[in-house]
C-alpha cells in the first residue's frame, strides 16, 4: 500500500512548496495522544485523510502495517482503510490531521476500542 500523500511540488526562487488540497473541503486539526494513549481501531467512509507526524514516538496501525513514523513523515489514509495511532514512548505525540471530504464525528466507525466506545 502506497501511504504518500497526493500532493504537487511547485519550485520557486526562493526554495519550493508541496500543496496537498487547493479550493477542497477539508478538515485541519492536531491530534495529541497522552502517552501509553491509544485510539480506536477505525475506518471512515466520508473522508480521506492526511496525517504529518509532528512527534517521535507514534505508532500507526495502517490496514495489515504497523509503522513507527520519525517526525516530520507524512502519512495518507484513504477511506475505508482500517487505521488506529498510539503514543508508545513517554511523551504525548501530536499529529497534524488534514481531512479531506465530509467531515463528521459519526463517520467513526469503531472496530475496536479500549475506552469502551464501540456502538453494538
Amino acid at each position: 500500500m502506497d501511504h504518500r500523500p497526493p500532493s504537487i511540488k511547485v519550485e520557486k526562487p526562493w526554495g519550493k512548496f508541496e500543496q496537498y488540497t487547493h479550493n477542497l473541503p477539508c478538515t485541519v486539526k492536531i491530534i495529541t495522544v497522552a502517552p501509553g494513549g491509544t485510539l480506536s481501531r477505525q475506518y471512515h467512509h466520508h473522508r480521506d485523510e492526511l496525517w504529518v507526524v509532528l512527534d517521535k514516538g507514534a505508532r500507526v496501525e495502517l490496514g495489515e502495517e504497523v509503522l513507527e513514523p520519525e517526525a516530520g513523515e507524512k502519512l495518507f489514509i484513504p477511506r475505508q482503510t482500517v487505521h488506529r495511532l498510539s503514543a508508545v514512548g513517554e511523551v504525548p505525540v501530536r499529529i497534524l490531521e488534514i481531512s479531506f471530504g465530509e467531515f463528521d464525528e459519526e463517520d467513526i466507525i469503531r472496530l475496536e476500542d479500549v475506552y469502551g466506545r464501540l456502538v453494538q
